[in-house]
């Protein structure tokens, strides 16, 4: 059995459950209801994925959620590379899996950044969106694009940790790929609001601000994620 089985989600994983608050005033707390992230880790190359592909694309018909697709890059070596992978989508899968005492493997969706779940598990995942809604803290904030620039607004710029991250993300939302190697050699299968590029702002949250788009960063819809180390407090995306 060839060592990368040991990614494959038939194999256990310690779940855990990271319900830390982030110390906000509570006007933040409640200024505006955001939608609960779910961040897919998938690959082309993984039999196990296709059914939580298909899962995420009747995710991404909802509003209370924002789906993502993050495809990984450890299954290339086994027949097929991934056109849609990235060694930094492996490395920010590596990342939760350390804070949640987790494993990494395929198909893991991450809820929130505080729980992970298989990501074709529609029980296990339904119960993680609520439990998300249930405990999370909300940032409020727009996201609008404009041309080559992204604009920026918070509600409460004050109300956002000095060490939260502010993460800007492209994405499309359907990709359709032939695959002609690996586990998945002859499937056609679609990708929903796959990722394509992610980068870290060097600022912190203010009432208005603006990021501009470089080259590399041509997906057809922008997201922004505003993270703590225990968790996603902000999400926004645009149509």
């Amino acid at each position: 059995m060839p060592a990368m089985s040991r990614f494959r989600c038939c194999r256990g994983f310690v779940a855990a459950v990271l319900l830390m608050t982030f110390g906000l005033p509570a006007s933040a707390a409640q200024a505006a209801t955001r939608p609960v992230l779910l961040e897919l880790f998938t690959s082309q190359s993984c039999s196990s994925c296709p059914p939580a592909d298909a899962y995420l694309g009747e995710l991404a018909q909802r509003n209370d959620v924002l789906p993502l697709s993050f495809h990984v890059d450890y299954w290339n070596g086994l027949g097929w590379r991934d056109r849609l992978s990235s060694p930094q989508f492996t490395e920010r899968q590596r990342v939760y899996a350390a804070a949640l005492g987790s494993t990494v493997y395929t198909p893991q969706l991450v809820i929130d950044g505080r729980r992970d779940a298989v990501g074709s598990d529609r029980a296990a995942v339904e119960r993680a969106i609520n439990l998300s809604k249930q405990n999370s803290q909300t940032v409020a904030l727009d996201i609008e694009r404009q041309g080559a620039s992204v604009a920026l607004r918070f509600a409460e710029p004050q109300s956002v940790p000095q060490s939260a991250r502010l993460l800007l993300l492209t994405f499309d939302p359907i990709v359709t790929q032939a695959i002609g190697g690996g586990e998945n050699s002859g499937r056609t299968v679609a990708y929903h609001n796959v990722v394509r590029s992610m980068r870290l702002l060097d600022q912190h949250p203010a009432a208005a601000m603006s990021a501009s788009l470089q080259a590399n960063e041509s997906g057809a819809r922008i997201a922004l994620i505003v993270q703590t180390l225990t968790g996603i407090v902000g999400v926004a995306a645009t149509p």
